[in-house]
């Protein structure tokens, strides 16, 4: 789930907390609970147990668990094994794992302007 280029983990959301609103993180966040709003760091990690329903922008996202909504990675979108994806992806890269899932559009441009 984390790879060698991820800046160390400055916010986190356990897997027992419920959130709805916006949240702004500066660097990076990890989430293991749910989440109904919109989200917005440097690299969002979302892990398996993670639920998020909303809207997720960030350079890097990497999905673990479960999204309903729109991902905006202005680098690279990274869906791993365990991720599902229901919604609109933006990004100028993406990555699936063998066994993620992703069901719906997907629009790559290298102008960051569009994301």
């Amino acid at each position: 789930m984390f790879s060698k280029d991820n800046e160390k983990l400055e916010s986190f959301i356990g897997a027992k907390t419920d959130f709805q609103g916006e949240l702004n993180v500066k660097g990076t966040l990890r989430v293991d609970g749910r989440i109904d709003g919109r989200l917005n760091a440097e690299c969002v990690i979302l892990s398996e147990t993670a639920v998020v329903k909303g809207e997720v922008m960030a350079k890097k996202i990497i999905v673990g668990g479960k999204v309903e909504g729109i991902l905006r990675a202005q680098e690279i979108l990274e869906i791993n094994s365990t991720g599902k994806v229901l919604g609109d992806m933006f990004t100028n890269k993406i990555s699936v794992t063998e066994g993620g899932e992703l069901n719906g559009k997907i629009e790559m441009k290298k102008d960051e302007k569009k994301l």
